[in-house]
């Protein structure tokens, strides 16, 4: 087809959707400092507020949070008052940007944008050469990042709807159980599980040694040293044995052996105990994956989760829509036989695994 016989009006709208696109990754950094620097948190509940006002309530300086302030507007994150020149954070908006607490929250994702950019040279050189970036290799705020990400969801879903759709497990946790919490981060699903369960005890791992220091800091704040512990840990060869429940929350598919991941599982596993897999809710079938949720996982998983997995010496690099008949096989090989679609979410799936 010639430059002439191209259609110009799908030209333009698809130029369209790549500007619309590029202003949106722009504005993202905007929406991180908003988080970061805590100016949605100052906006929440306060109406409308000059930039002046913003500035003194945030400690700020004014002329920046006037330029701040209008990229939101131009957003559609915050409403502008002509009158009296006023900026406001709707309630709703503010369920989604201000409380990292609310089951709404999703700032958090945006604090990624720094270390994900910050690869893209290292990125470049796994894709010429096949070769992996370790998930240590990024930049701190991807960890942070990550957790923030995920804590709403886990805080509004793990012990109402995730735990309580394995049968007995509920029964089990507060009767009193062990419970090992693989590739947990900075250890927010670990916490909110002890939280939950004073009577359980609780092991988070993690071969990434400064989230698990972060894990500790976190436990202590929240009181809950007594009963839980992190440890540095790979999934291959984390100690203990007699688990009455082992956990993986969105990391199995980063690992470069989720199979012996899963054999080891096995083996630290008691009699009848239960392994809960949380996975990505995103589908082998690229042409599924057309929707908000499925763009961003698919992603990450080039960014984050097929590199850290090619980083490691092992036998599988999944990424994370590798989907559920392939994880499924994975499970079977490692000795887990049953295998049960336990909860399902927008944005993850739960499977409930057992010998």
């Amino acid at each position: 087809m010639t430059a002439a016989e191209v259609d110009q009006d799908k030209v333009m709208q698809f130029l369209e959707q790549v500007i619309t696109d590029g202003a949106a990754a722009i504005a993202g950094l905007c929406t991180s400092l908003g988080d970061r620097l805590g100016i949605y948190a100052a906006m929440a509940g306060a109406g409308p507020l000059s930039s002046a006002d913003l500035a003194a309530r945030t400690g700020l300086d004014e002329r920046y949070v006037r330029e701040w302030l209008a990229a939101q507007v131009a957003n559609g994150y915050v409403t502008h008052h002509p009158d009296g020149d006023r900026y406001e954070l709707g309630d709703e908006h503010a369920a989604v940007l201000s409380d990292p607490n609310a089951p709404t929250y999703a700032a958090g994702m945006f604090t990624m944008l720094q270390a994900l950019y910050g690869s893209e040279n290292a990125l470049m050189d796994a894709f010429r050469t096949g070769t992996g970036v370790g998930w240590g290799e990024h930049g701190p705020a991807l960890f942070e990042g990550t957790a923030k990400f995920f804590r709403p969801g886990y805080a509004a879903s793990l012990v109402p709807e995730w735990l309580a759709s394995i049968e007995g497990m509920t029964e089990k946790l507060e009767r009193g159980a062990k419970v090992a919490d693989i590739g947990c981060g900075y250890g927010y699903s670990t916490l909110l599980m002890a939280e939950a369960f004073p009577r359980s005890v609780f092991h988070g791992f993690d071969f990434h040694r400064p989230s698990i220091e972060a894990a500790r800091g976190i436990a202590a704040e929240q009181g809950v040293s007594d009963r839980v512990e992190f440890d540095v840990a790979t999934a291959q060869d984390f100690p203990g044995e007699g688990f009455d429940l082992v956990t993986f929350f969105d990391c199995l598919h980063d690992m470069s052996d989720p199979g012996g991941a899963l054999a080891r599982t096995e083996h630290a596993l008691a009699e009848g105990g239960t392994c809960m897999l949380v996975e990505p809710n995103v589908s082998a079938d690229v042409e599924a994956n057309a929707n908000p949720v499925g763009r961003g996982l698919t992603a990450a998983s080039v960014a984050v989760c097929l590199p850290a997995a090619l980083a490691e010496p092992g036998p599988e690099a999944l990424g994370n829509h590798a989907g559920e008949d392939a994880m499924r096989k994975i499970a079977d090989r490692a000795g887990f036989h049953h295998w049960t679609l336990a909860a399902e979410s927008p944005v993850n799936r739960v499977y409930a695994l057992a010998r």
